[in-house]
């Protein structure tokens, strides 16, 4: 049942006058309940319960941990339906999709659960002593990592689920024995709701300390300020917007103790398509790349939004092959109204530039909150000379870049801001002379894509769902798989101390039977 109150801990709390609705974009209407705003004293009193927690909850062992995830699990599937269509209700993604992110959500708490269930995750190294080393002696040193403290996570708009209230963020936190306050996102707090429900009744039918989670309220900027200037918060997550993620790294960054910020906040997803790959298979490429472009109506972070290929005539033909491909694709429902109306907006802004041709685009009138489809081109050198062209566009669009020559293509590549992916379309008669284009991509993005799509984000351990900023805040992170739990914790030593008075993981008869680095070999013998 939606209370539209926060959870402040264990309790539902209200304090404040100030409330909102979210809104169904497929009807176009606001849908009936509203979600009271947290005051400055409910987020003070949530941050203060996980300051609390905390001192029990890091001690908690990864046994216990992973029970706490397991449970959480299964109390977002015991929601069932009810959480199915809130999440429909309020985002207009199709009951599929749901479907879909909500297994999503469930593998990669599983994931994290069965990565703490012992304490090998936390990259244990024993340096023993050696009292007749000289010039002088060699004392004992063990390090693993520890928890930083309570973490602030910012949900998603564009993934209710995966990537907000117990997402990616939230998982890896609580696995790392950090507490989470989660600031809801307004556009769909009801399922931010359920959800919370979900992860409060897993934390207290596993014994969790009360305050190890909250779930706040606040469409505006006052309370995701105060979270991230309280001095008890440690970390904060955000995925969203570069403004936004901007403004909450400056925030952080400005306060007596400055914390990380671990911020995903935009990308355009080059994609670069040899003259060979569209002499031959053009058609094919297109078709694919249509598809990718109009997924989820553009609303992933890895939509590909901008294409470097070589001009020629075989190129412009597949510029036009791909608008018309992909505006024969039904148009579909943006998440919010806010979104289409920034859709519209930046779209304009990047087809205005000087040079900039509209190859195709949905003429015909829309639904209220559908996306019109649009593929647009550019010369080589008026993109690189204006960088409005670079701008994310959020939504079902995609910008083509026709370059003179390969060394204007990775001039190009080289003048990029930070991105997630970039992809390479080619040819095995390309594969001695894409050297340049590797290299300058391996400098922009996290993540190659090789005769692919970026779009779609494999849940793993090799995955790196980063990059070098403006695309991510840390480019040594990623935010989706088990080592996104690096993200919250430090590297901690103990030197000459009691085995007795070590923790498991440390302890010369190593308890937990657990892989460690002693002297340099990786072994899980005791010492």
């Amino acid at each position: 049942m939606i209370t539209g109150k926060n959870y402040i801990g264990n309790k539902l709390s209200a304090s404040g006058t100030v409330s909102h609705r979210t809104f169904n974009p497929k009807l176009n209407t606001e849908n009936d309940c509203d979600f009271y705003e947290a005051t400055l004293e409910e987020v003070d009193e949530a941050v203060s319960l996980a300051d609390q927690a905390f001192k029990e909850y890091r001690n908690i062992s990864g046994v216990k941990r992973a029970k706490f995830l397991n449970a959480i699990a299964d109390e977002i599937l015991a929601l069932d339906d009810e959480l199915i269509k809130m999440y429909c209700t309020e985002s207009g993604l199709p009951e599929g999709r749901a479907i879909g992110e909500r297994g999503r959500t469930i593998f990669q708490l599983r994931s994290f659960a069965e990565l703490v269930f012992d304490d090998a995750w936390r990259e244990n190294i024993i340096d023993t002593e050696n009292i007749n080393r000289e010039p002088a002696p060699k004392p004992d040193i063990r390090k693993t990592n520890i928890p930083l403290g309570p973490v602030v996570v910012f949900a998603a708009s564009n993934f209710p689920l995966a990537y907000s209230t117990a997402g990616g963020d939230t998982a890896s936190a609580l696995a790392s024995g950090c507490p989470v306050i989660v600031k809801s996102h307004s556009m769909h707090a009801g399922t931010g709701e359920l959800v919370a429900s979900a992860i409060i009744k897993a934390a207290q039918k596993t014994g969790m300390p009360n305050g190890v989670f909250s779930n706040i309220a606040g469409s505006g900027r006052v309370v995701g300020s105060a979270l991230v200037k309280h001095p008890k918060v440690k970390a904060v997550g955000f995925t969203g917007s570069i403004t936004g993620g901007r403004a909450l790294f400056n925030l952080a960054a400005s306060r007596e103790e400055p914390i990380p910020v671990f911020a995903e906040m935009g990308s355009i997803n080059p994609v670069i398509i040899t003259p060979a790959a569209i002499a031959k298979r053009a058609n094919e490429i297109a078709g694919i790349y249509a598809g990718s472009i109009t997924m989820g109506t553009g609303q992933f972070c890895t939509s590909p939004g901008l294409i470097l290929t070589i001009d020629s005539p075989e190129t412009r033909n597949f510029i036009k092959d791909l608008g018309q491909k992909t505006t024969a694709i039904d148009p579909q429902c943006m998440l919010h109204p806010n979104i289409k109306k920034d859709f519209i907006k930046n779209r304009a802004s990047v087809s205005e530039q000087s040079g900039v041709e509209v190859v195709a685009a949905i003429q015909e009138k829309v639904e209220p909150n559908y996306a019109p489809t649009q593929i647009s081109a550019v010369s080589g050198a008026d993109f690189l000379t204006n960088p409005k062209m670079h701008q994310e566009v959020f939504g079902p669009f995609s910008l083509v870049v026709k370059s003179k020559d390969e060394a204007e293509l990775v001039e190009i590549i080289n003048n990029l801001e930070g991105q997630l992916t970039g992809t390479i379309l080619a040819e095995k008669s390309d594969y001695s002379k894409l050297d340049n284009i590797i290299n300058a991509l391996q400098n922009r993005v996290g993540r190659i894509i090789f005769n692919g799509v970026p779009t779609g984000v494999e849940v793993c351990s090799a995955m790196l769902h980063g990059g070098p900023y403006p695309a991510s805040t840390d480019s040594r992170f990623t935010a989706v798989g088990i080592h996104a739990i690096k993200r919250w914790v430090r590297p901690f030593s103990y030197q000459s101390w009691p085995n007795d008075l070590l923790p498991d993981q440390l302890k010369n008869e190593n308890p937990l039977g657990i892989l460690r680095v002693i002297d340099g070999k990786h072994t899980d013998k005791k010492i």
